[in-house]
């Protein structure tokens, strides 16, 4: 049976990651661009440096389809964020961050991590509430 604690831990650990997915969408319109043309740029700049930032891999990590990846790259390289080239096998197409994107990048990167230090232990505090119940359920059970 799920406790009264358990609904309360879950509610406010939705609640906290709401939260913060909402401040990191008015804080990249604040910047002026799309809250997807973060996340996109932050998916080209965290992918492993032996996988390729190709439109496909993008698409897949942004959880998108491809052409809805390809109208995403387009209106972010008409604000100067990203730009094509093509792979050295040149069957596929690349996406990289400009200067500008890079810059665009790093200063919202460093204001989500800096709202992370409030709103981190609040979302931690929530999960560890989670954790610990259903880790005290289990050992009823055994």
């Amino acid at each position: 049976m799920v406790k009264d604690s358990e609904y309360r831990a879950l509610s406010d650990f939705r609640k906290s990651i709401h939260d913060y997915l909402d401040f990191s969408d008015r804080t990249a319109k604040a910047a002026g661009i799309e809250p997807r043309q973060y996340q996109l740029m932050l998916a080209i700049r965290a992918l492993p440096a032996d996988v390729e930032p190709a439109v496909g891999t993008l698409a897949q990590h942004l959880r998108i389809r491809h052409h809805s990846a390809v109208e995403l790259i387009n209106r972010a390289g008409q604000k100067g964020l990203v730009e094509r080239e093509r792979s050295a096998s040149g069957r596929n197409v690349l996406v990289k961050l400009t200067s500008e994107g890079n810059q665009v990048l790093e200063h919202a990167v460093a204001e989500r991590l800096e709202e992370l230090q409030s709103a981190g232990p609040v979302l931690v505090d929530a999960l560890r509430r989670l954790l610990r119940s259903k880790s005290k359920t289990r050992g009823n059970r055994k």
